[in-house]
């Protein structure tokens, strides 16, 4: 009989905007490679170097037998984050260049008028949720424009989306099977118009997808589907628990707050930071193919492991003053809020575009803004805000 190893935190538990980060730092000092019996048993990494080391090796680290924790995956796979190199590697490199540092800052001009836009009818009433209200709509109007979908999709887009994110915090296979499989008609729907009425690949994911060939055949017709599938969701959680979590920040630290709004060029090193801060993924997951020993500790094969990066990106020994804000650190390129390996997020540049844009029209649009009511933790696999109420000046 192998051996179960005990617990050592519990995923399940009830938290604040700040109790698991608190919990994360006594696994870091006491038992950085943990175990939970939670969602059929996963290890848990919370250290820097491990969480570095398992997403850089990928021939050790896979992430086709589990991407994420909980498991989420019922209704196909979906390249290419559900795919090891090599077999991932022709859908990157037909999206990559669609992902690029210059075509994400082609969308900044559209994403700002989007911001003003969501943001006035808060601003008019002086009050509003920050999530709800205004980031959970964001990153799909922007994702709709990278994507090129019908303007009338993105309501229905909003809507079945946020009921996936709310179905995977629940955690109950059914409904996120049900809600998976609405997104799922939606790829469909957009590859068959693109299918009729293709666009340049050059300016259009879904048409890149259609027309890229390895080793001179099409890529297969029910990949084409579950990569659109998955880009029609993965972006959309990360930006929105991201402006909420800089909400509550900003809220707490009024200097920083008036620091920023008077000097805006500062923006983009505090997007980085709070980046690190509160990077906004724990469950994010690899298999090892063979046993392994991290930290101490031996972990069987075909055992999912969570790579807990909201934990990695405080580690101390890397970061001092890990849990603190602090402007320009010396070192936050080496942050693992995008990832790191072959599976490092494609969209990083949307990412921090948004991110950037969102901080400076919500600075640039009040004299002042603070926390009006209970922030609403989200649950794994993501750790942040996921609502918000803010009164603004």
């Amino acid at each position: 009989m192998p051996i179960i190893p005990p617990s050592d935190f519990d995923p399940l538990a009830p938290e604040s905007f700040d109790s698991a980060h608190a919990d994360y730092a006594r696994l870091r000092a006491e038992c950085p490679v943990a175990h939970t019996d939670a969602w059929g048993g996963f290890w848990a990494l919370t250290r820097y170097e491990d969480v570095k080391r398992a997403a850089s090796d990928a021939a050790t680290f896979v992430t086709s037998k589990q991407n994420v924790v909980p498991r989420v995956a019922f209704t196909g796979r979906r390249p290419p984050l559900h795919l090891d190199p090599p077999e991932h590697t022709p859908y990157r490199r037909a999206l990559n260049p669609l992902l690029s540092y210059e075509r994400s800052e082609r969308l900044a001009p559209v994403t700002r008028e989007i911001t003003v836009r969501m943001l006035a009818p808060l601003l008019a009433k002086g009050e509003g949720d920050i999530c709800a209200e205004f980031s959970s709509y964001l990153p799909v109007h922007v994702f709709g424009e990278w994507m090129n979908m019908p303007e009338q999709w993105l309501d229905t887009l909003h809507d079945a989306g946020r009921a996936f994110i709310l179905a995977v915090h629940s955690a109950i296979d059914s409904s996120m099977k049900e809600t998976s499989l609405r997104l799922y008609d939606m790829a469909r729907d957009l590859i068959a118009i693109r299918t009729r009425e293709p666009m340049d690949p050059a300016e259009d994911p879904t048409s890149a997808l259609l027309a890229a060939r390895h080793n001179g055949e099409p890529l297969p017709h029910d990949m084409i589907v579950g990569t659109v599938r998955q880009v029609l969701v993965v972006g959309m959680v990360a930006p929105m628990v991201m402006i909420g979590n800089i909400a509550v920040h900003l809220s707490r630290d009024r200097a920083l707050q008036d620091r920023l709004r008077a000097e805006p060029a500062l923006i983009p090193d505090a997007v980085e930071e709070f980046l690190r801060l509160y990077s906004p993924y724990r469950g994010f997951a690899r298999t090892a193919v063979r046993d392994v020993e991290i930290g101490g500790r031996s972990i069987p094969a075909d055992e999912p492991i969570a790579l807990v990066y909201a934990s990695a990106n405080r580690d101390e020994s890397v970061f001092p003053n890990g849990d603190r804000f602090e402007m320009c650190r010396p070192n936050i390129a080496d942050h693992l809020a995008f990832g790191r390996g072959p599976h490092r997020c494609p969209g990083a540049h949307i990412g921090r575009m948004q991110l950037r844009v969102a901080l400076e029209e919500l600075l640039a649009r009040t004299r002042g803004f603070a926390l009006a009511g209970e922030i609403l933790p989200t649950r794994w696999p993501e750790i942040g805000a996921l609502s918000v109420p803010l009164r603004f000046e």
